[in-house]
């Protein structure tokens, strides 16, 4: 066998990657690299991904912590696992759910097409989850979004220098917002009355 390639990717900056890279260390990868963004994002915008699958030769493994780290749509899985074989590059996971080094072709695709297929399934129950959870928050009061920097003292001196015809600007220098965010507050205000 060449090179061992390990590979770990985090949704967010709030995960932390360490888990997954001494998983891989542990499983004796000589190469690890990783990317800190989203599932569901293009494989292009996953730049260490993308220069570990054009560097990777054929007689290579790569290990991953779980099939899901390559994508979470099932198509993702399929396309993305195929090349790597048809490159003659070896999957496995931690997890022990795929080892293309003892399995053959079509067990490789059922298992890749069900996973895939189960990690679909989860990010869109992710999606749903969230969402009925905002709207049970936004029900109870629960303001989304950055909290406002300005109270309804400087709302009213806005909206009196703007009767005076006072720019957008001029106010905004005067009250140390920005221009924007004068506009935004006049045009909000106007919609109340």
């Amino acid at each position: 066998m060449k090179t061992i390639y390990g590979y770990w990717r985090c949704s967010t900056d709030a995960q932390d990657q360490e888990r997954q890279i001494r998983s891989l260390q542990d499983a004796g990868c000589e190469v690890i690299v990783g990317d800190k963004i989203t599932g569901t994002s293009d494989y292009g915008d996953r730049k260490e991904l993308a220069k570990l699958l054009d560097e990777i030769e054929e007689g290579s493994l790569l290990i991953l912590d779980e099939l899901s780290r390559l994508g979470r749509t099932m198509v993702t899985m399929l396309v993305e696992v195929n090349k790597l074989l048809e490159k003659g590059v070896k999957i496995r996971t931690l997890d022990g759910r795929l080892d293309t080094t003892t399995m053959n072709k079509e067990i490789v695709n059922l298992i890749v097409g069900v996973m895939g297929y189960s990690a679909e399934m989860e990010l869109t129950n992710i999606k749903r989850r969230t969402a009925e959870g905002r709207a049970v928050a936004k029900s109870r009061g629960v303001k989304f979004g950055m909290k406002r920097k300005y109270d309804q003292h400087q709302i009213a001196e806005i909206m009196r220098k703007r009767e005076q015809g006072e720019g957008y600007g001029t106010i905004g220098r005067s009250m140390g917002m920005s221009r924007a965010t004068v506009a935004s507050i006049v045009k909000r205000e106007k919609v109340a009355v």
